[in-house]
C-alpha cells in the first residue's frame, strides 16, 4: 500500500531539497534514514522528519507490520511562496531577498514492484518524408548558402553604439 506524507512551507529551498531527494529516492526506509542521518545538509534533517511521519502513516494507517519491506517510490520537492524582503543599500537603492519555501513530498510503499515502476516503451516513429529532390539524386549536393551571415562581431556591435559609453 502507497503512504505518504507531506510537509508544506518548509523554509529551504525546492533546488537544495532536490539534491537530497536525489539520494534516497529508490532506497529501502532502512538506507533512507542512514542517508539522511549522514548527510550534512539543513534539508536532511527536514526531509527525515517527512520521511519518519510517512512511515508512521504505513504502520498506523494501512498496519504495515514489517518495516523491512517498506521503500521510498516517490520523493518530490515543490516550490512554494516565497517570502519578500527588503535590504536597504547605499545611496537610496534597495535589494530584494526572496526567502524561499518548499513543499516537501515522501511515499513509501511495501508493493514489490512499487520501487521502480517499468519505463513506458518508447513508440516506433514512421520515417521522416524527405524531398522528392533529394530522393531521386542521392549523390546531389546541399544546396550553397547565398546569403551573409546577420549580426556580426564585436566590430559591427561598436558601429551600431551597443557599446557602455554615453550616447
Amino acid at each position: 500500500m502507497r503512504t505518504f506524507a507531506r510537509a508544506r512551507f518548509v523554509r529551504v529551498s525546492s533546488r537544495k531539497a532536490g539534491v537530497v531527494l536525489e539520494q534516497i529516492r529508490g532506497k529501502s526506509v532502512a538506507d533512507a534514514l542512514a542517508t539522511l542521518q549522514y548527510t550534512p545538509r539543513i534539508a536532511a534533517r527536514l526531509i527525515e522528519k517527512v520521511l519518519r511521519s510517512a512511515i508512521a502513516n504505513a504502520e498506523h494507517n494501512h498496519q504495515v507490520r514489517n518495516l523491512d519491506d517498506l521503500r521510498v517510490v516517490q520523493a518530490t520537492a515543490d516550490g512554494g511562496p516565497s517570502l519578500k524582503r527588503v535590504q536597504p543599500r547605499a545611496m537610496g537603492r534597495a535589494f530584494f531577498i526572496k526567502h524561499r519555501t518548499s513543499h516537501l513530498m515522501v511515499a513509501v510503499s511495501d508493493e514489490v514492484n512499487g520501487a521502480r515502476l517499468a519505463p513506458a516503451p518508447e513508440r516506433a516513429r514512421p520515417p521522416a518524408a524527405r524531398p522528392a529532390a533529394a530522393a531521386e539524386t542521392p549523390d546531389a549536393k546541399p544546396a550553397a548558402r547565398t546569403k551573409a551571415p546577420r549580426g556580426g562581431g564585436k566590430a559591427a556591435a561598436s558601429k551600431r553604439g551597443a557599446g557602455k559609453g554615453k550616447r
